[in-house]
């Protein structure tokens, strides 16, 4: 999910300031004086915290209401420089056993992510050569200002405003005068909750919450030993602290060359003719099919967002001009595969999908977009839907394309595939990725969807030969196949 954001740079960079807070004229000392004290906040430079877990994978619930399906962190650490404003989180995390249902990448053994950034560079470190992450950027400088010690720091610098509310004072203030940021101090001082909002493909302007408790004494300095942050109503980080360094030695970051002369890559988009009126579209992380009909076009799957829409759009209307794209096939929703749905509603386009998620995407897309507004925030239109319950087929009477849910599939509830008889294709999304010619087994969890994809294809009598794969590349049906024999 690459998306461009503006990075804002003058309001993010006050999160590095230490003010020194003065009293209120009238002598009273405000609940930031209060927490300035208590946190020691003026005396913390950096921090490096260490805690085992959960984590939630935001946007690949199993149902469109169910929650973000949780991996289990085994090992967390974060080292963060305020003055610098630097982090960098390491997490190594497995399945839960048996793996909770919903998406999330299915690997093996553990798994380890390296995050990092450094003023308005962001970059991962996967293996030896750094990765830019430069669409990242943003997020992760808010979320150092919304721990407990950086939130102070924060709002110290930037004319924060207080009230009271229920358990505490809410102190609020904006960042560039884009971001809003609150927070609640309770009547120790202590920061329990902080609040911000960033912007979401599916949910529009998202609420990030992270909630602070069981605070206690690390190295002369208060932090909480319960971490819980939630994203778009759902946890995607449950952390029970066991150990916090203060001002730790070399905790300032510097970016890498190669991060700091990275530019955002363009989206791009490569055609492939499969049959006569059916293109795979791929070039990036995602791919989608078009598909001709006698008088009008249909697409299958608008992933990630809306600049790979617009790409995606403008490829269809160039392989067959004059013909408007009437159908928007969604095979379930994923946020990386439903990200740019909104774009083919403001072009007029129906949304097939699996019956549960017209009224989740109704509901998700009530929700403001003042962040990033989007063609159809812009211009609102109401969406049409059809509904698929068991199977559909798509058909003018000369091309067919039928969609069938994925009966027992762990990976989503409602997921769809496509099925073009004639050409005897399969349009497939997660359940099998192609990777390379003579490749590794599967790995488990990826078996077991293979199987499950593999088991309704049987059971509908289906005569494939190609698959057209939403991730991967275009392969013959053996490939699968032999990729399930592989133990």
């Amino acid at each position: 999910m690459a998306k461009s954001h503006s990075i804002v740079l003058a309001g993010l960079a006050s999160f590095a300031a230490t003010a020194v807070f003065a009293a209120s004229p009238n002598g009273s000392t405000t609940a930031l004086d209060k927490s300035n004290q208590a946190l020691g906040v003026a005396n913390v430079t950096s921090l490096q915290v260490s805690a085992t877990g959960t984590a939630g994978s935001l946007g690949q619930s199993f149902t469109p209401t169910s929650t973000w399906p949780l991996l289990k962190i085994t090992s967390y650490s974060r080292t963060i420089d305020y003055p610098s404003q630097s982090s960098r989180e390491e997490v190594t995390r497995t399945h839960e056993e048996p793996p909770a249902k919903g998406g999330g990448a299915p690997f093996a053994g553990e798994q380890k992510l390296v995050n990092l950034v450094s003023g308005k560079y962001a970059w991962n470190q996967p293996g030896a050569q750094p990765q830019p992450a430069l669409a990242a950027a943003e997020e992760r400088q808010l979320q150092i200002g919304l721990t407990p010690h950086g939130f102070i720091k924060a709002a110290l610098a930037n004319a924060a405003t207080e009230k009271k509310v229920k358990g505490g004072t809410e102190v609020s203030y904006s960042v560039n005068g884009k971001f809003k940021v609150s927070g609640v101090i309770d009547s120790q001082g202590l920061v329990v909750r902080t609040r911000t909002w960033i912007p979401n493909t599916v949910l529009g302007d998202m609420v990030i919450e992270s909630d602070y408790s069981d605070y206690k004494d690390f190295n002369g300095v208060k932090f909480p030993s319960h971490i819980v942050q939630k994203q778009g109503g759902f946890t995607v980080l449950d952390l029970a602290v066991n150990s916090v360094r203060v001002n730790v030695a070399n905790a300032a970051l510097t970016a890498p060359d190669a991060v700091r002369t990275a530019t955002a890559p363009s989206v791009r988009v490569e055609s492939q003719k499969l049959a006569d009126g059916v293109w795979f579209i791929g070039g990036g992380s995602h791919n989608s099919v078009l598909l001709e009909y006698k008088d009008y076009l249909a697409v299958v799957e608008a992933p990630n967002n809306e600049e790979r829409s617009l790409a995606v759009i403008a490829e269809a209307k160039n392989l067959v001009p004059g013909k408007p794209i009437k159908y928007l096939i969604n095979t379930h929703h994923h946020f990386d595969h439903s990200g740019g749905i909104r774009t083919y509603v403001a072009e007029g386009t129906v949304i097939v999908t699996s019956a549960g998620n017209k009224a989740y995407y109704e509901q998700a897309w009530k929700a403001p977009r003042t962040l990033a507004p989007d063609k159809l925030a812009q211009s609102p239109k109401k969406a049409s839907f059809i509904e698929v319950k068991g199977k559909y087929v798509l058909t003018d009477g000369i091309r067919s394309l039928e969609l069938h849910r994925n009966e027992g599939d762990t990976h989503n509830a409602s997921i769809l595939f496509g099925y073009l008889p004639k050409e005897k294709m399969l349009i497939e999304a997660d359940d099998f990725t192609p990777g390379a010619p003579n490749g590794p087994a599967l790995v488990p969890l990826a078996l077991g969807l293979g199987n499950t994809l593999h088991g309704n294809i049987t059971r509908l009598k289906l005569d494939v030969t190609t698959i057209a794969p939403l991730h991967g590349r275009v392969v013959p049906y053996t490939d699968f196949t032999k990729a399930l024999e592989k133990r």
